[in-house]
C-alpha cells in the first residue's frame, strides 16, 4: 500500500506551512474486541482544506471524536497548535472549531442568542463578540435572520449559523463532520464554498469528513480512511493516477476494494 504526504505549495503560505496546526500520531481506538482505528497519523497545515474520505464504518466518526476531544485514544497523541489534547485540553480546544453531523444549536433561541452563548463560553468580551457575530452574519447573508429562532431557518441556513459559531473564537483548525448531511445540492455547494473561502486566508486548516466523493474534488488533499487505517494521503489527482482510474470515484472504490482484499 502506497501512502503519500502532500502539502500545498502557495507563496503566501510557504512559511506558515512549516508548522502544522494539527498533529495526530499513531492513534488507536478499540471498542471491546472491535478495533476502530489502528496507527492513524495525520498532519494538517495552515491554508489547507483536507478531505477525510471513507465508506461507512471506516472509522471516520471515531477519528472525529478523538480529534474533537469527545473520546480519548487508547494509544497515540493529538496536538492542536502544539498543545496536547490529553494534558492541555483547554488550550488545545481553544484552537479548534467544530461543525458536527448532528446539529447542536438550540432551536428555540434566536440566531444571535445561540452565537452569544458560544462567545460567552469562550470568555470573549461582549464588544468583540458582537463585532465577530455581525461580521459572520454579514459574510453569510444572515443579518435579517439574526433575531429569528433557529427553528424557523432552513437546513442550509442552520449549517451556516453553525459555521459562524465555530469560527467566532478564531480557531486555527476547523473540523467539519459530515456537515452536508441532509442538505440540498445548492445548500451543500454554498457551505463548501464558504469553507473554501475561509481556508484562503492562509491561517486556517480544515478537515472535511465525508463519504461523498463529489465533495473532495476541490480539496487540497484527500485522506482515505478504510477499515480503521489510512489507505491514502495525497492530492485527488494523485489518487486517480495511483489507482489507474479515469475518475475519483473509481479510484476510491478500487482503493477500498484492494484494501479489503489485503486485510
Amino acid at each position: 500500500m502506497h501512502v503519500t504526504q502532500t502539502r500545498v505549495n502557495h507563496p503566501a503560505m510557504a512559511a506558515a506551512q512549516d508548522v502544522p496546526v494539527l498533529v495526530a500520531d499513531q492513534l488507536g481506538k478499540s471498542y471491546g474486541s472491535k478495533r476502530a482505528l489502528q496507527s492513524v497519523s495525520l498532519r494538517l497545515y495552515p491554508g489547507q482544506m483536507v478531505a477525510l474520505l471513507g465508506p461507512n464504518g471506516a472509522g471516520k466518526s471515531t477519528l472525529v471524536q478523538l480529534l474533537s476531544g469527545l473520546f480519548v485514544p487508547d494509544q497515540g497523541q493529538i496536538q492542536v497548535l502544539g498543545h496536547d489534547l490529553r494534558t492541555d485540553a483547554p488550550r488545545a480546544l481553544a484552537g479548534l472549531g467544530v461543525v458536527f453531523q448532528q446539529s447542536s444549536l438550540d432551536l428555540d433561541l434566536s440566531v444571535r442568542a445561540n452565537l452569544l452563548f458560544h462567545t460567552d463560553l469562550h470568555g470573549l468580551p461582549r464588544s468583540v463578540a458582537n463585532q465577530r457575530i455581525q461580521e459572520g452574519l454579514e459574510r453569510h447573508g444572515l443579518q435579517a435572520q439574526s433575531a429569528q429562532a433557529v427553528r424557523a431557518l432552513s437546513g442550509g441556513n442552520r449549517r451556516k449559523v453553525e459555521l459562524i459559531r465555530a469560527m467566532l473564537h478564531a480557531p486555527r483548525f476547523l473540523l467539519m463532520d459530515e456537515a452536508t448531511v441532509g442538505l440540498d445540492p445548492a445548500s451543500r455547494h454554498d457551505l463548501m464554498a464558504s469553507v473554501q473561502t475561509l481556508t484562503r486566508s492562509g491561517s486556517l486548516a480544515v478537515l472535511w469528513a465525508t463519504h461523498l466523493v463529489e465533495e473532495v474534488v476541490d480539496a487540497d488533499r484527500v485522506v482515505v480512511l478504510n477499515q480503521g487505517s489510512i489507505a491514502f494521503d495525497g492530492t485527488p489527482a494523485e489518487l486517480v493516477a495511483q489507482a489507474g482510474s479515469t475518475s475519483l470515484e473509481q479510484a476510491f472504490l478500487r482503493l477500498c476494494a484492494d484494501a479489503a482484499k489485503a486485510s
